[in-house]
């Protein structure tokens, strides 16, 4: 479905929930932010396994650009994003889109740049809890050189993404001109970190072509309560290459809310 947020018609699905605990214990309901060239498709049915598992609800959109929410008219000129667009989501968009869905503290749960919004929201806002898969939280040399590779690849990668996207283009151009674009390169959300009060857990592969494992080790040395998952054999989508391992963190996780406390 869509749905109007701040003026923007977003793409946005629902989960819904299969079977109530047996406690009756609501549980969060998990809110999914992809990553940098993802949208509600891209993420296939996974989110539907995660919530099944889980026992809870769920909801998953696509960014304005992508999927099929607006676009973005001029997405190189006059259109083009600036360095601070993930605060923006975090911040502005993101908290509106839960208002409208009359979602309150919800599991969040985000990959790459979704992650980085998702860390950037929770610093703000009150969540349940917040699960990032390959997170961004400082640039690093290996993220440029991914995507300047990609920016030089993108005819080939073109067809792939298209069937994903409303705007290939857009979807593209948006994310990738900003990424490498001088004024970005100073992004760093680590004064940030300390302030998320609630539990998270930071999963990434050691084999991740766009950020070395400093990127969640940072989040574990900002906010202490993070538990880490370093996957071997694994490379930017922890959900994609080590589906078992990952699924079975976020059932650890989401049955510890509650009780991990930030020491």
């Amino acid at each position: 479905m869509l749905l109007s947020v701040l003026g923007v018609q977003l793409e946005v699905q629902h989960i819904p929930l299969v079977e109530p605990s047996h406690s009756g214990e609501k549980k969060p309901a998990c809110v999914f932010l992809h990553e940098g060239l993802g949208s509600v498709a891209l993420w296939k049915d996974w989110p539907t396994q995660i919530c099944q598992s889980l026992g809870c609800e769920g909801w998953v959109y696509s960014r304005q650009g992508y999927g099929q929410s607006d676009g973005i008219p001029d997405v190189r000129g006059q259109g083009r994003l600036n360095a601070n667009y993930m605060h923006r989501e975090a911040l502005e968009v993101l908290p509106a889109l839960l208002a409208a869905l009359n979602v309150t503290k919800p599991l969040l749960i985000g990959h790459s740049d979704g992650a980085t919004i998702s860390l950037i929201h929770a610093s703000q806002f009150p969540v349940s809890g917040c699960v990032v898969l390959a997170p961004h939280v400082v640039v690093e040399d290996i993220s440029l050189n991914a995507i300047s590779q990609a920016r030089d690849n993108f005819e080939k990668l073109k067809p792939r993404l298209a069937p994903f996207h409303k705007d290939v283009d857009v979807a593209f151009w948006q994310w990738n001109d900003v990424w490498l674009s001088k004024a970005f390169r100073d992004f760093d959300i680590r004064p940030l970190l300390h302030q998320i009060e609630s539990p998270l857990m930071a999963i990434q592969g050691i084999d991740d072509p766009y950020g070395t494992l400093l990127q969640i080790d940072e989040i574990a040395v900002n906010a202490p309560q993070t538990q880490l998952v370093k996957l071997e054999n694994c490379g930017h989508s922890p959900h994609k290459d080590k589906p078992e391992e990952v699924l079975q963190a976020l059932k650890y996780f989401s049955s510890s809310l509650g009780k991990i406390q930030r020491h």
